[in-house]
């Protein structure tokens, strides 16, 4: 695949009729999977360090993880099913199994449907309220792919899909939901706006030849400006989400720590901008791939300050 990693373990070590399932899931570029996770982890942090940590957390963690490569793979086979035409005449996609006839689209159909399965007795061993949202959270993912025909705002519904996990894992943990993992839900989607925007530059001259609208395309040569926007946004709702939850705590250090993650990934962001060439691809999707560790500051420094 075009934007896998060389020498990735499903071209290395998975049977040959697996491995265009695997590719359909994105198993060999698992980026994806960790940006469906760590607002999973965020939620789940920033919940236990506002009311306690407890063992059945480190459950929730596991089960988000597992659940996060399940449902990121049967979103990602859903997508292909209906971007096949549009993959094809894409030169980074048409290689995709679908488009390439690997596998054909009642094929795909059962792979996600077997995956989502999985994924939802994962869940059913979740809160009630923390269920409801999984399966609510059903619609985005439905709707994403359908998106850049529509709007040039696809970013937005693929950060509403992908930063669900804070909403379900606050819930998992505490039961319900507050302004807290609302904020923190929010700054996710501005940090998907900014990551996703810098990938969709990859694709922008086939995306004009196609017609497919991203924010790429709408934001052209203004893209740092508008990334900047995403940047403060992001930090700064992030911070709120963290006064809210923390706030009434008696241990400062817990304030501290957890608002020292939101500067990691602040300065995270920064650094990706002074890198950033919107007309070098590779540039792209180094920096897009770089968003993993973008994320994983402020989830461990808030699974840092649960502890405390």
């Amino acid at each position: 695949m075009a934007d896998a990693y060389a020498g990735n373990w499903v071209d290395r070590y998975a049977p040959a009729g697996v491995r265009p399932y695997l590719r359909l899931s994105r198993a060999d570029r698992p980026i994806g999977t960790w940006l469906l996770l760590l607002p999973c982890w965020w939620g789940l942090g920033l919940a236990a360090a506002s009311t306690g940590a407890q063992p059945y957390d480190l459950w929730i963690a596991l089960g988000c993880a597992i659940g996060a490569f399940l449902m990121r793979g049967a979103g990602c086979t859903w997508n292909d099913i209906t971007d096949r035409d549009i993959d094809a005449g894409v030169a980074r996609t048409r290689s995709r199994p679908i488009p390439s006839g690997q596998v054909s689209p009642k094929q795909a159909l059962a792979w996600a449907v077997a995956q989502s399965l999985v994924a939802f007795c994962i869940l059913l061993t979740f809160d009630v309220a923390a269920i409801a949202l999984g399966i609510v959270s059903l619609l985005p993912v439905a709707i994403y792919p359908f998106a850049k025909r529509f709007t040039w705002w696809p970013q937005i519904f693929l950060g509403i899909a992908f930063n669900w996990g804070a909403l379900l894992a606050w819930a998992a943990h505490t039961g319900n939901l507050s302004l807290a993992p609302v904020l923190l839900y929010l700054s996710g989607i501005a940090w998907t706006l900014f990551y996703d925007t810098i990938y969709a530059h990859q694709d922008k001259e086939d995306d004009a030849l196609i017609g497919v609208r991203s924010t790429a395309r709408l934001f052209g040569e203004n893209t740092l400006g508008w990334l900047r926007g995403f940047l403060v946004g992001s930090v700064l709702l992030m911070a709120a989400a963290v006064i809210f939850a923390l706030g009434p705590s008696e241990n400062p250090l817990k304030m501290v720590v957890a608002l020292a993650g939101i500067w990691g990934l602040g300065w995270h962001l920064t650094w990706q901008l002074r890198q950033l060439d919107i007309d070098d691809p590779e540039t792209c999707l180094r920096l897009f791939r770089s968003n993993r560790d973008a994320g994983l500051i402020p989830a461990l420094l808030f699974a840092a300050a649960a502890l405390l």
